[in-house]
């Protein structure tokens, strides 16, 4: 496709877009001979896909070869785990950890379906086990632990299968002597697990409290839209260094709940990574695009650290 035609192509797409949201909102009743004549939007998969922020159609091949921020706005879309493994480790270098790892349903928790057959269908929909890819790769020839939790899998919530691959990566790390860093995307505790969820918060910040404060090694948070509630509340806010991208929703309790409690008006934005950063709870906010070169720059800082010099390289 050229780019002339992809241009057309966008412009008719947009018409006949508009004509269909101008009549609905007319309360048009559409015959089945005009329906067919209008395109069904769907922003999940297909050639196009909508912009949270601005709303512009945008054509998805572009987009994430714009590693999926919007043309019109610059604003950061949701990425899966691995496409963000893609944009960070260095090609040929990954190797995932704990794959085969699942959760059980120990609770028989059922709402509208059984946790079971909610498991299989993200399971199916996202071809992971769970709601975090976790492994050793390079970042720009540096030996790092990654893990990248992945909002599309049950809202990337933390059950026992993420509090446990988290654990073990980061346990890894420690014995390694390596940089961690986690990526943060999570609605936070996962509910159906009750309490097998929770306890995920305490057993995540105890092993990283050895690898920060007793081997003295780097451990980098990543906070991407949205970051919220347990994940938050734990590891989310442990970083030596805490990142986020721009515009990241971040959060314990959502907005209304706040003024629910508090029985008063919250300011628009001051959950947005912006609004943190200005009140100094954010290090870095960081684009896409330079993310990994940041992180690099941040590696070759810590290696040269004094804090290192009685410590092994992790550039060997």
């Amino acid at each position: 496709m050229s780019l002339m035609n992809w241009f057309e192509d966008k412009r008719r797409f947009g018409g006949l877009i508009g004509a269909f949201i101008e009549k609905a909102t007319k309360g048009y009743i559409f015959s089945e001979r005009e329906k067919d004549r209008y395109i069904k939007i769907d922003t999940t998969k297909g050639l196009w896909t909508r912009c949270d922020n601005c709303e512009n159609m945008l054509y998805v091949r572009f987009l994430r070869q714009n590693k999926r921020i919007c043309e019109e706005c610059g604003y950061h879309l949701q990425m899966s785990s691995t496409e963000r493994i893609e944009l960070l480790i260095d090609r040929g270098t990954w190797y995932p950890m704990d794959e085969d790892m699942t959760a059980r349903d120990v609770l028989k928790f059922s709402d509208e379906d059984s946790y079971k057959n909610r498991i299989a269908f993200y399971q199916k929909r996202t071809g992971l086990t769970d709601a975090i890819q976790t492994g050793i790769g390079q970042l720009n020839g540096i030996p790092i632990a990654l893990g990248v939790m992945d909002f599309q899998f049950m809202g990337g919530s933390m059950g026992s299968v993420v509090g446990e691959k988290i654990t073990r990566l980061i346990e890894y790390a420690t014995r390694a002597s390596m940089p961690l860093i986690i990526v943060c995307s999570s609605g936070g505790a996962r509910m159906q697990e009750g309490t097998l969820s929770l306890m995920q918060m305490a057993k995540i910040s105890s092993v990283l409290q050895i690898h920060q404060a007793q081997k003295r090694l780097l451990y980098i948070a990543i906070l991407t839209y949205p970051t919220t509630g347990g994940v938050t509340a734990s590891f989310g806010m442990l970083g030596d260094i805490i990142i986020a991208e721009p515009k990241a929703y971040i959060a314990f309790a959502g907005k209304r709940v706040i003024e629910q409690t508090l029985r008063q008006k919250i300011p628009d934005g001051f959950q947005v990574a912006e609004s943190l950063f200005d009140h100094g709870l954010l290090d870095l906010i960081v684009p896409r695009n330079l993310l990994k070169g940041v992180l690099s720059e941040i590696f070759e800082l810590y290696n040269a650290a004094p804090c290192k010099k009685f410590q092994n390289s992790f550039f060997k």
